[in-house]
């Protein structure tokens, strides 16, 4: 699915809420809480690893540092910045952490430090260093920030490739490029709440975008990809 909405619609206190960067509100006396996880309010550090991974901008800052590209991946079984004496790797993680390497097309970077790395080569390593864990869905928080064409292009079919191998992919962003073929679901938000949610056929329409962002719109669609113009 994606999460689609202008700049201060509320997508990144979304991704907050998930994280728990940010706390929910406490729940009024007979209401529950208002974030619930697998239907439940708390749940086990290493079960919602399994089930959830997160990919933001802010994690990719916090990795602008000399740490190899195999070690960013590998860091993420510990849930640390690059790795430590005290963390025991096997045999067996840091073959996963290659092979997603291999699926992301930067096995060619493992040795290089993530400090040299292009903006969409270290966005790839980040989002293989959240694949770790195997998660059922990944969610990516403006996955194409910041990116030239030619390393959006990589990003965009790198998600289309993980959604096709069965991935469940939850896409927040406010373009409408970055909506992969695969979405068949769309959530707009605007002013902090929900304002339309349907299969993506029905809501990315010109009417409909020219809506969300107050703006005139229109749409074209090419092999599956849309491009807002």
């Amino acid at each position: 699915m994606a999460i689609l909405g202008p700049n201060g619609s509320g997508k990144s206190t979304l991704i907050g809420l998930l994280t728990r960067d940010i706390r929910p509100l406490a729940p009024q006396a007979g209401r529950p809480s208002p974030v619930l996880m697998l239907g439940r309010e708390r749940i086990d550090l290493l079960e919602a690893r399994s089930f959830l991974g997160v990919v933001s901008f802010s994690l990719q800052e916090t990795y602008d540092l000399s740490i190899p590209v195999i070690d960013t991946v590998l860091s993420g079984y510990f849930g640390s910045i690059g790795l430590y004496r005290h963390q025991h790797q096997t045999h067996k993680m840091r073959s996963h952490a290659e092979e997603l390497l291999v699926t992301m097309g930067i096995s060619h970077l493992a040795t290089r430090t993530m400090s040299t790395l292009s903006t969409g080569e270290a966005r790839r390593a980040i989002i293989a260093r959240a694949l770790v864990h195997d998660p059922q869905v990944l969610v990516l928080d403006e996955p194409c920030a910041g990116l030239d064409p030619g390393s959006a292009y990589h990003v965009r079919h790198a998600l289309s490739q993980l959604a096709r191998a069965g991935r469940g992919i939850v896409l927040v962003t406010h373009h409408v490029d970055d909506i992969v073929p695969e979405i068949d679901r769309v959530v707009m938000l605007k002013d902090g709440r929900v304002l339309r949610d349907g299969p993506v056929s029905e809501m990315l329409s010109d009417e409909l975008i020219g809506e969300l962002f107050g703006v005139p719109a229109r749409l074209e669609i090419r092999d599956g990809w849309r491009r807002m113009w």
